[in-house]
């Protein structure tokens, strides 16, 4: 862990409210204060007009640099913690898939005994499936779908830190309520569900308060039928994430989504192991993934996670919305830790020194971990 005392200097500094000119960022292990003054005795580090923001949270990947969580090894999970450097990702969730039992379990002990080294740092886990509607798996193996039951997660609900699941499918609503009862800090989410507009709000008395990838493997919005869009859309303290590729969602959609859900609305990734590779072909939970244009598809022409690297997710949504910077970078540093609970994502006194320098085009420069230098390019 660093003990020299760093200040950032000649950046922009974009905190929550504005981007701040003429001012510098002090810290060690954690942030020690954003003024005018540079302390004497610390080491300048001069940005040379580079955008500084906190570190990028990314609550939903599966995998990155030819690695995937279901591998179920350290090398993996190191692998992926190290490559997503590259793309500001300070942190993240662990995201695993709908497979066997035994691999899931496997993965979660991976997790559990994971010791971090030099890379990205791992939240928990994130459970996409296997509690999900086969109706709208997406590229989930509907052959290892599971009805909602305690018994698969018990032993790791240190680790779990979000579950998307369907709430219309038999047990969920036990499990929810469960779940929303017991473990405050856990995000519940509806996601891969083919729930009605009423099952989805009811689902949010139970304690479901996010969506998984907005739009995508889930019931649609209809004029005549509302679906799980539209109830998310409609309750406001109801969050959701969204994959800015250009290809899960037309981009119209990114500023009509800003704008109805404004501080509660994610950029995730979806990334599976082809993330931050050049190649043709992958896999992702067991099937075979061809990947052309920005786009990664099943052989069926499923689309099956994607390749996007979240500081182009931001390049993009900033594209298409009308959104400041300060809340463009909110939705992948405070927005996803308040929802996590989490005292992370801001550039606040005492709060951890994970932060990333980039530029107009959202290329990364350089990112710090509790105050140590990380990746620089």
């Amino acid at each position: 862990m660093s003990r020299n005392l760093k200040t950032i200097i000649n950046a922009k500094i974009i905190t929550q409210q504005e981007v701040l000119e003429g001012y510098c960022l002090t810290f060690d292990e954690k942030i020690i204060s954003l003024s005018k003054e540079i302390p004497t005795n610390t080491e300048k580090i001069d940005a040379k007009g580079l955008y500084l923001s906190a570190g990028f949270i990314d609550i939903h990947i599966h995998g990155s640099n030819g690695f995937d969580v279901m591998d179920a090894t350290q090398e993996a999970l190191e692998g992926i913690s190290k490559s997503v450097l590259q793309t500001g990702t300070s942190s993240f969730l662990a995201t695993t898939m709908t497979m066997s039992q035994e691999k899931i379990v496997k993965a979660l002990e991976n997790v559990q005994n994971f010791k971090a080294q030099n890379g990205a740092k791992i939240l928990g886990v994130h459970l996409e499936g296997p509690f999900i509607n086969a109706e709208k798996k997406g590229a989930q193996n509907d052959q290892y779908i599971q009805t909602p039951n305690m018994e698969l997660i018990a032993p790791f609900m240190d680790i779990v830190k979000m579950i998307t699941l369907a709430p219309e499918v038999e047990g969920a609503k036990s499990f929810v309520k469960h779940l929303a009862k017991n473990y405050p800090n856990m995000l519940l989410s509806i996601g891969h569900s083919n729930a009605s507009y009423e099952e989805t709000k009811q689902s949010f008395s139970w304690g479901i308060s996010h969506a998984t990838h907005i739009f995508n493997a889930m019931k649609p919005l209809h004029h005549r039928e509302a679906g799980v869009v539209g109830a998310v859309l409609e309750r406001d303290e109801v969050s959701c994430d969204v994959i800015a590729d250009l290809v899960h969602i037309h981009p119209s959609f990114f500023n009509l989504l800003y704008k109805l859900k404004k501080e509660q609305l994610l950029l995730i990734t979806d990334a599976m192991r082809a993330g931050c590779l050049q190649c043709a072909s992958s896999e992702i939970g067991g099937q075979k993934v061809f990947l052309s244009k920005g786009e990664a598809r099943l052989e069926d022409g499923t689309l099956a996670g994607s390749v996007l690297k979240l500081n182009e997710a931001l390049k993009n949504f900033y594209e298409y919305a009308d959104i400041t910077l300060p809340n463009l970078l909110a939705m992948v540093t405070s927005i996803p830790a308040n929802k996590l609970g989490l005292k992370k994502g801001l550039l606040e006194q005492g709060y951890e020194a994970d932060v990333v320098l980039f530029n107009q085009k959202f290329e990364i420069s350089r990112v710090y971990l509790d105050g140590d230098i990380v990746f620089q390019c």
